[in-house]
């Protein structure tokens, strides 16, 4: 046989499960009891916990390939670094291995839990499944059996569960969990305090369950908030199971949340609006902005009229006052001509003066449109609402003209409706008295939904009855810019630097 046409052996990537030998699969005994040679990796203390799972499987003629991590920390004098250090080593380890494929051998790398979920194996499968027949035989992860050691549901229905390594910096770890249903923190030991602030910045500290070596020996479980820090191991978890299966008890208090949803649907909220509308028993708002918050087992939701807002206000806040949580939910950011002014109003009455009142920004309508357009709001602008149902629109003309003789870009909001059509006209006519009939104009409506339309025309081609409640305006200053693109696309931006 010539060397090109040589059998080589067959490389196993074998899941053991999380500790329990019982929970190994039947496949995975096989495959180690077949084995030609047996890989394993360890610390620098030489013992494995993979070994031990898998021992009942293992025979006396058995190969064994110890692969032992030169480094446990990120303190090394490689070169290299940390990353530098692991990759020679998972090359070395990987030599190794092919060796015995090479010389037809079966190789069964061993690996707790299953092998494509943060384990070692992963490396071992990048550098040589090119090369070799290669099988992975799935186990039972760690998450499943700390969810099974809890004795709880992960998630249940629509929610989502999300994995997170605890090695995140801690900021990234506290939007993470605001902005999920359920979660899994793995990879413990010396994250666990920044792991445990993340928690409670995020207000998940109460749900969170500690489950540590589960099904092995030594294994410990119990709520997140009483374990010591000095006492976690790596070989531990972090849990926020299903909200669902484990509702919270009734709070001690109720309190309102005014939370900007952005411009259109879930992919405008942030994490910390995304937990604020879970946690909360009642959703309040105009209907058109209910209906895009998530809907969850157990809330309670209050649509209206957009033109209800002091009742809106003081109705959430009357469901606060009886102990309920509860979310008024407005488009773009609540803070900008939307509902946190309607709610603060009503708040600063004294028969609400306890009443716990927050409001939580989003992306605004006029940040929103700017993007979709490219950066006319780079500069200077003016935030200016055309609609004269709340103030005459004497002040209006006023604040127009002012701000076009300061050259400010306009974001122009509420600029038409079925019952208010001659404010567009209007406008555009004050603004042609002091600006140039080229001045760019983005016209962007609906932006970030189903029906978006984002269009630069000049001012002296801006027609009024395209324009609806939908529709934001961006007006620009004497030195807004458009330019068409390659693609046909017309970009505009304003110059931050005046020469």
């Amino acid at each position: 046989m010539s060397a090109d046409q040589k059998t080589t052996g067959r490389l196993y990537g074998v899941g053991l499960g999380p500790g329990d030998p019982e929970l190994m699969t039947l496949r995975a005994a096989r495959i180690i009891a077949a084995a030609d040679v047996i890989a394993y990796h360890c610390a620098r203390h030489g013992r494995s916990i993979a070994r031990s799972i898998a021992a009942p499987h293992l025979r006396p003629d058995h190969i064994e390939e110890r692969l032992m991590y030169p480094i446990t920390v990120e303190t090394t004098d490689h070169p290299g670094g940390y990353r530098g250090a692991l990759d020679d080593f998972y090359e070395e380890a990987a030599a190794r291995l092919a060796e015995h494929l090479d010389a037809g051998r079966t190789v069964a790398v061993l690996a707790e839990g299953d092998p494509f979920f943060y384990g070692s194996y992963q490396h071992m499968h990048k550098r040589l499944a090119h090369r070799y027949p290669t099988e992975v035989v799935p186990g039972v992860t760690s998450i499943s059996a700390a969810a099974a050691r809890l004795g709880t549901p992960l998630c249940e229905a629509e929610e989502v569960l999300t994995v997170i390594p605890g090695t995140l910096p801690e900021d990234e770890l506290t939007a993470r969990l605001a902005a999920t249903d359920s979660a899994v923190v793995m990879k413990l030991g010396r994250t666990f305090p920044a792991v445990r602030r993340a928690m409670e910045t995020s207000g998940r500290l109460d749900e969170a369950r500690y489950v540590e070596r589960a099904t092995m020996s030594g294994e410990r479980t119990g709520q997140l908030a009483d374990i010591d820090p000095e006492s976690v191991p790596y070989f531990s978890v972090a849990v926020v199971p299903s909200r669902i299966a484990n509702p919270r008890p009734e709070p001690q208090s109720g309190e309102v949340v005014v939370v900007g949803t952005g411009p259109a649907g879930p992919l405008w909220l942030t994490p910390e609006t995304r937990r604020a509308l879970a946690d909360a028993d009642e959703i309040v708002g105009y209907t058109t902005y209910v209906d895009r918050v998530p809907h969850r087992p157990g809330q309670i939701r209050h649509g209206s009229d957009n033109k209800v807002e002091s009742e809106r206000a003081e109705f959430a806040l009357d469901l606060a006052r009886r102990g309920r949580r509860v979310a008024v939910v407005s488009g773009g950011d609540p803070g900008v001509f939307a509902m946190a002014t309607a709610v603060l109003e009503v708040a600063s009455e004294p028969r609400y003066a306890h009443v716990p009142v927050r409001v939580l920004p989003g992306v605004t309508a006029a940040n929103a449109a700017a993007a979709a357009a490219g950066a006319p709001l780079g500069h200077d602008y003016a935030t200016i609402s055309l609609s004269d149902r709340l103030k005459p629109w004497e002040v209006i003309e006023t604040r127009l003209r002012a701000a076009a003789e300061a050259d400010l870009v306009l974001a122009i909001y509420n600029p038409g409706s079925h019952s208010r059509t001659h404010q567009v006209a209007a406008a555009r006519d004050l603004l042609l008295e002091l600006r140039s009939p080229e001045t760019p104009v983005v016209v962007a409506r609906d932006v970030g939904g189903p029906e978006q339309s984002v269009r630069v025309v000049t001012l002296k081609t801006l027609e009024p009855a395209e324009v609806d409640m939908r529709t934001l305006l961006l007006i620009g200053s004497s030195r807004t810019r458009a330019v068409e693109r390659g693609d046909g696309r017309t970009i505009t931006w304003t110059p931050r630097r005046y020469e």
